[in-house]
């Protein structure tokens, strides 16, 4: 069954704002980023409390805790991140959301990645480890700039590690950025992919665009996964009017845009969702 998600920090900082927007769209889960101008690492206690309320009181969930971990230097300390993961773990925990979005390291521009294979497979396999002690899932989003940017050093990171706790978050446009051919990119991961971001982009305009606009093949990659068994989440994450390094906005009004055409595909293939 597919089920519609958001990163609801791309409509507004507003918590409220954010709930009210995805109701009217008929979606009623969240990537959890960020509220308040705070990503969701670093929000309090007390802020934590008050949106789980406010999800409960409007019927919300999660999607996933859409956390920044593996957003570092693969040179960068690796013990203070555990320590930032311990805390993703915990909210987990907190909002009986068993999914954790992550990224593979940012490997110093002009490197050969292949310099930097052993240390991000183990760290990732550290992640892995600790997740599963906690019955996690990581979903490992492919990003430009990041050790697992092209398909092939996903699949390795994927096959290395070879953990039930680490899959694939497929994100179509970032692909796209990187020069990753989809097709291939898509039969080689499917099998991986657990979870699924609805993000699109025009090579020859340079930029986001709704879902089918662009060149990520969404309205053939959607029917294909429900095809072969896809049971699980499908994240907006539309970046339609700002897209940088580590933040994507949209706005509430064109967040309609890509609501409308990410249900225009479904419903096109007659594949239901909720």
């Amino acid at each position: 069954m597919i089920r519609l998600s958001a990163f609801a920090d791309e409509i507004s900082q507003d918590p409220r704002e954010q709930v009210d927007v995805l109701a009217r769209h008929g979606i009623r889960n969240i990537e959890f980023r960020a509220i308040h101008g705070t990503n969701v690492l670093d929000l309090s206690d007390a802020q934590h409390d008050a949106f789980r309320a406010m999800l409960r009181d409007a019927g919300f969930g999660l999607s996933a805790i859409g956390s920044p971990i593996g957003k570092i230097k693969v040179a960068e300390p690796f013990g203070p991140h555990l320590d930032r993961f311990a805390r993703a773990l915990d909210l987990a925990a907190f909002y009986e959301c068993p999914r954790i979005r992550v990224f593979s390291f940012y490997i110093p521009e002009g490197d050969d990645p292949a310099s930097h294979r052993d240390e991000v497979t183990a760290r990732m396999g550290e992640l892995a480890r600790r997740a599963a002690d906690r019955g996690v899932v990581l979903m490992l989003e492919n990003e430009k700039g990041i050790y697992g940017d092209h398909a092939g050093r996903v699949h390795d990171i994927l096959s290395t590690v070879a953990s039930p706790a680490l899959a694939h978050a497929f994100d179509p446009a970032n692909y796209v950025e990187v020069g990753q051919p989809i097709g291939p990119a898509w039969d080689l991961l499917k099998p991986a992919v657990a979870h699924f971001h609805v993000k699109d982009y025009s090579e020859a305009l340079r930029r986001n665009v709704p879902a089918g606009e662009g060149d990520g093949e969404i309205p053939r990659l959607l029917p294909d996964a429900v095809a072969s068994g896809y049971d699980g989440f499908v994240v907006l994450e539309p970046h339609l009017t700002v897209a940088e390094k580590s933040f994507g906005f949209t706005g509430p009004e064109r967040f309609a845009d890509a609501a409308d055409a990410l249900k225009r595909i479904l419903d096109g293939a007659s594949i239901p969702f909720a």
